[in-house]
């Protein structure tokens, strides 16, 4: 990878290290400079996990992707910066049940320091930075995120803000990327898929999420949603 194009992309100046502090700041920079979106779809175009076509489209024509694009583009700088990255599946709406489903949105296990991070770019309207992955109540400026765990299954579930949406249910079972092409496949040609079926993007501005599904534009902000 070419990092100093994507550190310019995200409009991060300062110097990487494998820290906390880092990993932080390039999560948050990832948000507020590269939306959420899944219009290729909708221009016939297929979304693929080619990390070279991926660092063209989101790096070099400044566009932007879901997740698997995103935290596939996020996975491999943070490696490149010496990370420690394992790529999770999850399963967006409940906790899963297992199957395919489980490879519905790509998330990320970052170890710092010996304690393992939470971190997503890809989720549109989740969070902004990464959190410990380890039960309890997070907040980040207005908007507030919860992990739980269902200790006999071993199974994980993050619970988004409350104008976020779903939140998605995971195990901590490491996954290689490619293990996800089969459902990047389906869901963007699957007639009944909600990313078929509308256009979606999410903007983070810090203190504002912009959203627009098909032809709804909602802001949500600490005074609620406009």
């Amino acid at each position: 990878m070419q990092l100093d194009a994507y550190f310019k992309r995200i409009g991060f100046t300062g110097t990487a290290k494998a820290d906390l502090p880092t990993l932080t700041a390039l999560h948050r920079h990832h948000l507020l400079a590269i939306p959420y979106e899944n219009l290729d779809i909708h221009l016939g175009r297929a979304l693929t996990l080619d990390l070279a076509h991926i660092f063209d489209k989101i790096v070099q024509q400044r566009r932007g992707g879901w997740c698997y694009e995103m935290n596939g583009l996020f996975a491999w700088a943070l490696r490149e910066i010496g990370f420690d990255v394992q790529m999770l599946g999850s399963r967006v709406g409940s906790p899963a049940q297992g199957g395919d489903a489980d490879l519905d949105h790509l998330i990320l296990e970052v170890t710092v320091a010996n304690e393992p991070w939470l971190a997503d770019v890809g989720f549109g309207n989740g969070l902004l930075e990464p959190i410990p992955l380890r039960v309890g109540t997070y907040q980040q400026g207005f908007w507030e995120f919860q992990l739980s765990e269902e200790t006999a299954e071993q199974r994980w579930f993050f619970h988004n803000q409350p104008h976020g949406g779903s939140g998605f249910g995971f195990m901590r079972q490491v996954r290689p990327y490619a293990s996800f092409a089969r459902r990047c496949y389906e869901l963007q040609t699957w007639p009944e898929s909600g990313f078929v079926r509308a256009t979606v993007c999410h903007r983070h501005t810090g203190d504002a999420v912009i959203t627009l599904r098909g032809a709804v534009l909602k802001e949500v902000t600490a005074q609620g949603v406009a």
